[in-house]
């Protein structure tokens, strides 16, 4: 058996920049398979329901990123909630790789791709913000405040990413990375 040219962790990461920076409609096979190393026959071999499936496995990696790195640390009764919180803001900074990726719900909720992707855009959502309002009543606030600390954790870091990607300043998502640990413990 021959060994495989890219391995599979290459492959999707390749495809996530992809994604993240150009949207679905924006990236062309073209880029996919530049981005993966892998040749389109060979990507079609591996995805052969195409653009869609190669989303979908970019949506399942970042996912289980996602729940290992800060949902399942948010939930780790085994710490006390600021180290949670402390730990889980860290590990959102090394996956939009201190401010500098785009969001793959941002980049995939553009034009067509809110059709092929909604029901995931809006399942990972309510999940961050249930994850963060959970820590939040572990801290102490009210189940009110708590939610309102939630949504605004969740608009705080879509939009420090913008801002950051716009403005081309990593500091930007830095700073809103603090400000939401502060928000939370002070």
């Amino acid at each position: 058996m021959r060994p495989q040219k890219a391995l599979d962790k290459e492959v999707i990461n390749g495809l996530t920049e992809v994604f993240c920076s150009k949207g679905y409609e924006g990236a062309s096979l073209q880029d996919l398979a530049a981005a993966s190393g892998l040749k389109k026959a060979s990507l079609y071999h591996r995805f052969p329901d195409g653009k869609k499936e190669m989303a979908d496995a970019v949506f399942l990696h970042l996912h289980d990123f996602i729940q290992q790195n800060v949902f399942d640390v948010l939930q780790d009764d085994n710490l006390k909630p600021e180290v949670r919180l402390q730990i889980a803001l860290d590990n959102i900074a090394v996956l939009y790789d201190g401010g500098k990726r785009t969001c793959i719900l941002r980049a995939l909720s553009m034009e067509a791709g809110i059709d092929l992707f909604g029901k995931q855009i809006q399942d990972g959502m309510k999940q961050w913000i249930e994850r963060f309002e959970r820590i939040g009543v572990e801290l102490n606030l009210s189940t009110e405040v708590a939610n309102d600390y939630a949504l605004q954790t969740l608009i705080d870091i879509q939009g420090s990413l913008v801002l950051t990607r716009g403005i081309g300043n990593t500091n930007i998502f830095d700073r809103t990375l603090k400000n939401i640990s502060k928000r939370y413990l002070e």
